[in-house]
């Protein structure tokens, strides 16, 4: 075990206690009712997910055979589920909610969804947004959840940039650039014009920005304003973070960037970028952009060949 196991299993523990505190899995009944935690999720199988056969049942909650016994009896014994023998194979024990079960399982589910939605009305919208993210995360590393499937990035969310995001898309361009290309820092100033411009002159019904966020920090950028013409938006400042990258961000921004032109009156968009830049073409290719000039030129201390795509909307 390294140094740092003890510190994490720690704070693994500590997130437990915490969320066995807020959910209420430590008080006598669950959500105020006359069930344990486990007996709810007994009743919430058989009556949400269908659930008929105890060998599927004892699966899916991970019980051991004398524990799954002891627990059903306990609850046919209130008169919640009746028991027997499949008609297809006697070997098998099938298990059915009586109308008293059904009822009870209706009350502990209403009474679960309005603790839930308490417990996110305390919470702004963009804090939901991060909750349910951090949610789906944990679900994907612990439980090998990926995911529904076509929902792409579970944990990414686009959102306009909060104060400090600007400074981020300034710095993370810098950093990027200059490692990944070895532009010298005149491009970072370039960046911070540009982005200086955008909070300088921002006109909501004509300009956005976004922030893509994942796992609860940013990822990515993209920001779309006014053109060459009052019917041409242009796209500025696509960037996705080199630890996100391959998990369709840079198609999400620039989709999200068209989406808001077209809604906004503008008829065309356009963008400049350089030819060395080949993810971010390949991306304006898909999105149905097309070459239209190419110009070499010496900048950010490089020899470099600028090009122009558009595309009409």
């Amino acid at each position: 075990m390294n140094k740092s196991a003890p510190d994490r299993v720690a704070k693994v523990r500590a997130f437990n206690r915490l969320y066995t505190g807020v959910i209420g899995a430590l008080d006598e009944g669950l959500v105020g009712s006359a069930y344990s935690l486990t007996e709810a999720r007994v009743l919430y199988e058989l009556a949400q997910e269908g659930v008929t056969e105890v060998t599927e049942l004892r699966r899916r909650l991970d019980l051991d055979a004398g524990y799954a016994s002891r627990l059903l009896g306990k609850l046919e014994r209130r008169g919640l589920l009746a028991r027997h023998r499949s008609a297809d194979d006697g070997r098998r024990q099938v298990i059915t909610l009586t109308e008293t079960g059904r009822a009870e399982q209706g009350t502990i589910e209403a009474a679960t969804v309005t603790q839930i939605g308490t417990l996110l009305e305390r919470l702004s919208e963009h804090d939901q947004h991060r909750l349910l993210a951090a949610m789906r995360l944990i679900t994907t590393l612990v439980g090998g959840d990926g995911g529904d499937e076509g929902e792409g990035d579970p944990t990414l969310v686009l959102r306009p940039p909060r104060p400090g995001d600007y400074g981020w898309v300034i710095q993370r361009h810098g950093e990027l650039y200059a490692r990944e290309y070895a532009w010298d820092s005149t491009f970072e100033a370039l960046v911070a014009r540009i982005v200086a411009d955008f909070v300088d002159n921002h006109q909501p019904a004509r300009e956005a920005a976004w922030i893509a966020e994942s796992g609860g920090r940013p990822v990515g950028c993209v920001f779309c304003v006014s053109g060459s013409d009052e019917k041409t938006a242009k796209l500025r400042l696509l960037l996705v973070d080199p630890t996100a990258r391959g998990r369709g961000i840079g198609k999400r921004l620039v989709t999200e960037c068209l989406t808001f032109a077209r809604a906004h009156g503008y008829t065309a968009m356009e963008l400049w970028t350089n030819d060395v830049l080949t993810a971010a073409r390949r991306i304006y290719q898909q999105a149905g952009f097309e070459l239209t000039e190419r110009e070499p030129h010496h900048s950010f201390g490089q020899d470099l060949v600028g090009e122009i795509w558009r595309r009409t909307l």
